[in-house]
C-alpha cells in the first residue's frame, strides 16, 4: 500500500516539475514574443503533460493497466463516442488551433468582435487558452468567448496593421482665414510628440455647413492610448492657436425674450 502511494506521488511530482518546465519555457519565449499562439501552445502543452502521466501512471498497476490496454485496443470507439459526447469542446480546441495559426488578434489588441448583428464582446485581448479567449473590456469586466465563437465571429481589429489613425474634424467660420486655419491645424498634429503625422497628411475642406467650412485631417498615432491622448491634445490646442490668430468656430446662441419684451425668441450665429 505503501509502495503504491510512493508511485503516485512520485508520478503527481513528476507531473508538477514537467508543468513548471514548460511554464518557464514559454514565459521565456513569451518576452520576445507575446502572441496569442504562444498562451495556447502553452495551454495545450499542460493538458498534454497531464495526459501522458496519468496514462504512465495507469501501467503501473494491474487493475488500471488492463483498464487502459482495452481503452487503446477500442481507441477507435472511443474517439467517436468522445466526439459525438464533446462536439462543442472539441470545436472549442480546434478552433483554438485555428486561431493560433491565423492569428487574427493578439495580445493587448483592441478588437471588436461581431456575429450576426451583435457585438460579443468589445476590449483587449488578454489570454487564449486550450478552450476560450479573455477580453478584458473597457468596463473592467472580461468576457470569456468559446474559441468556436471567435473562429466564427467577424473580428475588427484596431491593431491588426500596426499604426491607427484617428479622424480629426474642426469647424471655422465663413469669415475666417481657412487656408490659415488648415496649416494651423497641420502643424499642431505634425509637432505633437505622440502622433506620426508628416507634412505629407494633409488638411482638407469636407463640406460646408450653414455656419461655415469643415476642415478635416487624419492623426495617425503607433496605438489606440496614443490616440486618445493625441486627439485629446490637439483639441486643446486648437482652441488656444485659434484664439490667438482670431480663428472663430462657429456656434448657435439663443436669445429668449422676457414676458415683458416685444421681441421674438430668436436664434443666430455668434458674431
Amino acid at each position: 500500500m505503501m509502495n503504491n502511494l510512493l508511485e503516485i506521488g512520485i508520478f503527481i511530482l513528476i507531473e508538477i516539475i514537467l508543468n513548471r518546465i514548460v511554464n518557464l519555457a514559454f514565459r521565456i519565449m513569451s518576452k520576445k514574443h507575446n502572441t496569442v499562439h504562444l498562451r495556447f501552445l502553452k495551454s495545450a502543452a499542460n493538458f498534454l503533460v497531464a495526459l501522458v502521466v496519468t496514462y504512465c501512471l495507469a501501467q503501473q498497476f494491474e487493475v488500471t493497466k488492463d483498464i487502459s490496454r482495452v481503452l487503446l485496443q477500442s481507441s477507435s470507439l472511443i474517439v467517436a463516442i468522445a466526439t459525438f459526447a464533446a462536439q462543442q469542446a472539441l470545436a472549442n480546441v480546434i478552433s483554438g488551433f485555428s486561431l493560433s495559426v491565423s492569428k487574427p488578434y493578439n495580445v493587448d489588441d483592441k478588437i471588436k468582435v461581431v456575429q450576426g448583428s451583435s457585438i460579443v464582446a468589445e476590449g483587449l485581448v488578454k489570454d487564449i487558452t486550450i478552450r476560450h479567449t479573455v477580453i478584458r473590456q473597457f468596463n473592467g469586466e472580461c468576457c470569456i468567448v468559446p474559441n468556436s465563437v471567435m473562429d466564427m465571429a467577424i473580428i475588427t481589429n484596431t491593431n491588426f496593421n500596426g499604426d491607427i489613425g484617428n479622424f480629426f474634424e474642426v469647424e471655422v467660420s465663413f469669415d475666417s482665414n481657412v487656408e490659415e486655419a488648415m496649416a494651423v491645424l497641420q502643424n499642431i498634429c505634425i509637432d505633437h510628440p505622440l502622433t506620426l503625422n508628416t507634412r505629407d497628411n494633409g488638411v482638407f475642406v469636407r463640406g460646408y455647413t450653414q455656419n461655415g467650412a469643415v476642415l478635416k485631417t487624419t492623426v495617425w498615432t503607433k496605438n489606440l492610448d496614443h490616440s486618445f491622448q493625441a486627439c485629446s491634445d490637439i483639441r486643446v490646442n486648437v482652441l488656444k492657436e485659434f484664439k490667438k490668430r482670431n480663428i472663430r468656430i462657429p456656434y448657435q446662441i439663443v436669445t429668449v425674450s422676457g414676458p415683458g419684451d416685444a421681441g421674438p425668441v430668436s436664434a443666430g450665429q455668434t458674431p
